[in-house]
């Protein structure tokens, strides 16, 4: 069951209805960031009612003790979380000496709208007869800089006393914090006239891991004079004042935030803040925000998807791939190969952890297609950076070469379900999938060279020594793995991770072979062994049903689809115990589908639709990495309506709540998902052995669509239409496309009937 709480338009996520009951929903919906930092969307005035207050600094985290009832070896010993930082965007609004509460008080006019074209937030409320306008952004222009504006006039033909009290608010916590433990100490504020600064550090672990240090400088320009600035225990504070008439007054608030990252100390961190805000000082809101508006309009100028149509469904079309776009892009935009793309980015908490195998499995293609390739160099480089960290995380495991985390922050595994940490090891193949991804895409082979094959190899010795030999049957084996399909754990022969370990050691071999590395010491046995898993390795199939098994034991299930289950009984992970779901047929992602979608290349179509035919039934899709796999290959079978309804599941499972968990936090790296249910699902982009190819399909709630990719040096823009496919070079040499399984040269612009 979904749940709409914004109104559809193509550029903004709005609402003119102040939803108390939703509100952590809203919040989440009406995120902001910019790569280095972003918050929620909650209120800066005080509120009463519910609300998740988050704040997040990028490569800021706290090594939280693993807390479990039982231990194993090779267990991780915390569990890395993702930390709530100063609430710097914290006021509090008196009028008339009576505390603003929109939770409690009769409220008029209000309006919020999270404009994604331009990266602002804007809210609008009349309260105890004032009208406020508040507008707030995280800056690409300086990424330190988060600004804020009040616009404030009186409505009701009085004048009041408006005061606002603002602060820099170190006394937060997690929401998922055990005991109410708090991460954070106060190690420097300070308070005098028109300005404040407080920093804050990590309290101490036993981990070894660094205590970080944030430090946060607030100014202001506008209207309302300053009349009091203290510096308290856990915050400090500056208090304006102001009477507002029937003219509008101004209350402008700006807040540097640096961080020991970047800056070796406290001092070093305190001395930038305050650089950057001198820097700063004299400019007003609307200056910096133009810098800031211009830089996103760059951005849409490259990633924008355009889709028209009469129907309201090609309006929710477009807006669920601009605002997927552009929450993508606020967490992660490829400055800092430090950073990686983190689960909720800065929305939110859950999952923990900075890095999952979603970024390389979902979000390269996107960045390779919609930013400069060294982007997507930035995202391997993190991973190469982390490979002495993988090779720990595998010895832990007994094992030899390298097993990169399910979630980390510096490259330990830091993840604490022992059927994801030691079992969901499938993750180590996309580390190596997005290696090939990149070169094929790119047709640059240096980093494969210089430094992929280090990943390569030490992949590929940990697959060599993870696998079995079972003598009876006279085949390679790997048990005791999780799936995609997280609804299936400790299983046997898991056909997506023994097919994925066998073409790592393939593309490993054929890799070497192209590139001498003796420094990586590869010996002939080694490649004899690696070969000899290649050719025996065991791939479960079922010849009567002629379909690939998932894992062993997976057809003596009670095999019926989802639409036998009573709409009451989902989603199954909120409804079923964990017994009953792991007992079940049911599948919360594509697992095979997601092999035959990395692997497109290596089997027929036949293939893809039994398979899909007998798997897409069972799938609940409760995972949102799940709905654009099946989306992709959906239109590739000729199968619209499902195409659609993945479509529009993937691009609005935030703007829809479609698995009743958005409060928590966006689904970042699954929002890549929409792009490529869009370019390689129904204009299917495809890009297997160095060509090009488009065999686009146009959904009939849409008119058409377009967008945009890089690709090797040239800049091309894709028009679909009902009549016809028009690919424009806008930029770089002539290039060679296949349209319809026939071959073309694209010099300017190239026009295909639609169809061929």
């Amino acid at each position: 069951m979904t749940l709409r709480v914004m109104d559809v338009t193509p550029w903004e996520v709005s609402t003119n209805n102040l939803d108390k009951e939703h509100k952590r929903l809203v919040e989440s919906l009406t995120s902001l960031g910019n790569g280095y930092m972003g918050m929620r969307g909650n209120f800066e005035e005080y509120y009463s009612g519910d609300s998740h207050l988050g704040t997040y600094v990028a490569g800021v985290w706290f090594p939280d003790k693993t807390r479990v009832g039982w231990w194993k070896n090779g267990y991780p010993k915390y569990f890395g979380k993702a930390i709530n930082n100063v609430n710097f965007a914290k006021v509090d609004i008196h009028v008339d000496g009576k505390r603003v509460d929109l939770y409690a008080d009769q409220v008029s006019d209000f309006h919020l709208s999270l404009d994604m074209q331009h990266g602002l937030l804007t809210r609008t409320f009349t309260v105890h007869g004032v009208k406020f306008t508040v507008k707030r952004f995280i800056s690409l222009a300086v990424k330190e800089l988060a600004a804020f504006a009040w616009e404030v006039v009186a409505v009701d033909g009085k004048e009041h006393q408006v005061t606002f009290t603002s602060y820099l608010d170190g006394d937060v916590k997690n929401e998922d914090s055990n005991y109410e433990e708090k991460f954070w100490q106060v190690v420097a504020k300070d308070a005098q006239g028109a300005s404040a600064s407080l920093s804050m550090q990590t309290v101490a672990n036993p981990f070894g891991i660094e205590q970080f240090i944030v430090s946060a400088k607030q100014t202001f320009a506008g209207d309302f004079v300053a009349t009091e600035a203290k510096a308290q225990e856990l915050d400090v504070y500056n208090t304006f004042t102001a009477e507002v008439g029937a003219t509008a007054k101004y209350f402008e608030k700006f807040v540097v935030v640096t961080t020991s990252r970047d800056y070796s100390d406290l001092g070093a961190c305190e001395q930038a803040a305050a650089q950057l805000s001198q820097k700063l000082a004299g400019q007003r809101f609307s200056a910096l925000y133009q810098e800031h508006a211009t830089l996103w309009e760059d951005r849409w100028r490259l990633a924008d998807v355009q889709i028209s149509g009469k129907e309201e469904v090609a309006i929710e079309s477009q807006q669920g791939i601009r605002f997927n776009l552009f929450q993508l892009f606020s967490t992660y935009y490829g400055e800092d190969s430090r950073l990686n793309i983190g689960p909720k980015g800065f929305t939110g908490e859950k999952y923990g952890g900075a890095t999952y195998w979603d970024t390389e499995a979902y979000a390269v293609p996107l960045y390779l297609a919609l930013a400069k390739p060294e982007v997507t160099r930035n995202l391997l480089k993190y991973r190469w950076q982390q490979l002495p960290q993988a090779q720990h995380n595998a010895r832990q495991q007994g094992l030899q070469g390298a097993l990169y985390p399910m979630v980390t922050f510096n490259g330990i595994e830091c993840h604490n379900e022992w059927e994801i940490t030691f079992e969901e090891i499938h993750r180590n193949g996309a580390i190596a999938y997005a290696i090939y991804n990149y070169t094929n895409y790119t047709g640059d082979e240096e980093y494969l060279k210089t430094y992929g094959l280090e990943v390569l190899v030490e992949i590929a010795r940990f697959w060599a020594d993870r696998v079995h030999f079972n003598t009876r049957k006279g085949q390679y084996m790997i048990h005791g793995v999780t799936g995609p399909n997280e609804y299936e754990n400790n299983i046997n022969n898991n056909w997506y991770t023994n097919y994925l370990a066998t073409w790592v050691l393939r593309y490993t071999l054929e890799s070497l072979a192209k590139f001498a590395r003796p420094d990586l010491n590869v010996t002939d046995a080694e490649k004899d062994k690696w070969q000899d898993i290649i050719s025996k390795m065991y791939l479960p199939y079922d010849q009567e049903l002629g379909v690939i098994v998932q894992h062993d034991g997976f057809m003596d299930k009670d095999l019926r689809p989802v639409s036998a289950l009573d709409k009451s009984d989902l989603p199954l992970n909120q409804k079923w115990s964990w017994d009953k779901i792991l007992r079940s047929p049911f599948i919360k992602q594509a697992d095979v589908l997601q092999g035959l979608y990395f692997f497109g290349n290596e089997f027929d179509t036949a293939t893809k639709l039994k398979n899909f035919d007998f798997y897409e039934p069972m799938t609940v899709h409760e995972s949102s990495l799940s709905p654009c796999i099946h989306s992709i290959l959906a239109a590739e079978l000729n199968k619209e309506e499902k195409a659609v309804e993945m479509y529009l599941r993937t691009s609005r499972l935030d703007l829809d709540n479609y698995n009743n968990d958005t409060e928590d936090g966006l689904h970042i790296t699954s929002m890549s998902g929409s792009w490529l249910a869009i370019v390689q699902g129904f204009a299917q982009m495809k890009t297997w052995n160095n060509k090009l190819s488009f065999a686009p399909r146009l959904p009939h709630i849409w008119d058409n669509y377009a967008f945009h990719i890089n690709y090797r040096d040239r800049l091309l823009k894709v028009t679909v239409d009902a009549q016809k496919v028009t690919l424009n070079l806008l930029e770089g040499q002539e290039l060679e496309v296949t349209v319809y399984d026939k071959p073309y040269l694209v010099t300017k612009e190239l026009v295909v009937d639609f169809g061929g």
